[in-house]
């Protein structure tokens, strides 16, 4: 009997990273259904039942999540932590209702600890406090690894989760409102190649990321699909050598833009300065991974930005 994959939150970044995986590593075995919030709320466990019993998926990966940049965090810790938590307890309850074999969720670096030393590991998910920034989401996405063990241990359910650091590529949100740094790079330079003004960078520009093409973490999310067997979640980054600050990240996106004036607006708060992981554990299943180089990679996400400008979330 072959896999029914379902992934929720399928249409954006990471899940059309897992889709460009998943078809360039065509498994006849297979059949992939992406779905977005539109096919279901999935804070609704009676909803989220319907689409389970209509699907019948024998395997799952959990991306649907209420996301946002650091000062939609800032602004709304409660609203993130309740809409997550619904959504997690209804994916996963109806996983184990309808005897899903293996549920892969998407964590983030956000739920380590604020105080911590650096590099984080596997090991570090519980050590302390999230950064006060975005407590709510990342204390409804530390959830998940809790309710994983809890799931394994009571029911003998295999359910585990990845931890990606920061994403980036095709599909992204280019909301200037409510993106992440590089989608909204990529916009605010766009927007000043067309109007000839200056781009003006939120913070200093010294807090230091490791960032993950959408395209790399697709691939290596349908690995731990059909490979990884740990309830403990795994770190699916680059390595530590990767990490660059947000200045250069505005540098590398303002050449591929041709962009020239960049200014830093060092009242804008810069969040955490650094999140530094480790993917020792990938390495030991994975030592020969090739990621894409960021600069290719950034190459490769600006141009499908102008390229398809008009439909690109923003």
């Amino acid at each position: 009997m072959g896999k029914k994959i379902l992934v929720t939150g399928g249409t954006g970044l990471v899940g059309r990273g897992i889709e460009f995986a998943a078809l360039s590593d065509k498994r006849e075995d297979e059949e992939w259904i992406f779905l977005s919030s539109k096919d279901c709320n999935l804070t609704s466990m009676d909803e989220t039942r319907k689409l389970f019993e209509m699907h019948k998926p024998t395997h799952v990966i959990h991306l649907a999540a209420m996301v946002g940049g650091l000062f939609s965090n800032l602004r709304q810790n409660a609203e993130f932590f309740r809409v997550n938590m619904l959504i997690n307890d209804s994916v996963l309850n109806c996983c184990r209702e309808f005897k899903v074999e293996k549920l892969v969720s998407c964590l983030s670096t956000c739920i380590f600890p604020d105080k911590t030393t650096y590099p984080i590991d596997e090991t570090m998910v519980h050590n302390g406090p999230p950064h006060s920034s975005n407590f709510g989401y990342a204390y409804a996405k530390r959830m998940l690894d809790v309710q994983n063990h809890a799931y394994r241990q009571q029911y003998g359910c295999q359910f585990t989760s990845v931890i990606p650091t920061n994403i980036f590529g095709p599909h992204d949100n280019f909301n200037l409102e409510d993106s992440h740094v590089i989608p909204a790079l990529i916009h605010k330079c766009y927007n000043a190649k067309r109007d000839g003004t200056a781009v003006t960078v939120f913070g200093s520009g010294t807090p230091l990321r490791q960032f993950i093409y959408s395209h790399d973490l697709g691939r290596l999310m349908v690995w731990t699909l059909r490979e990884y067997t740990e309830t403990e979640p795994i770190i699916l980054s680059v390595g530590e050598e990767d990490e660059v600050s947000i200045k250069q990240v505005a540098e590398v996106v303002a050449k591929e833009m041709g962009v020239e004036n960049l200014q830093f607006d060092t009242t804008k708060a810069d969040g955490q300065f650094k999140k530094t992981a480790n993917n020792a554990k990938l390495r030991q299943y994975l030592p020969d991974f090739q990621f894409t180089p960021f600069e290719q990679a950034m190459k490769e996400s600006c141009a499908w930005f102008v390229e398809n400008y008009e439909k690109a979330r923003k």
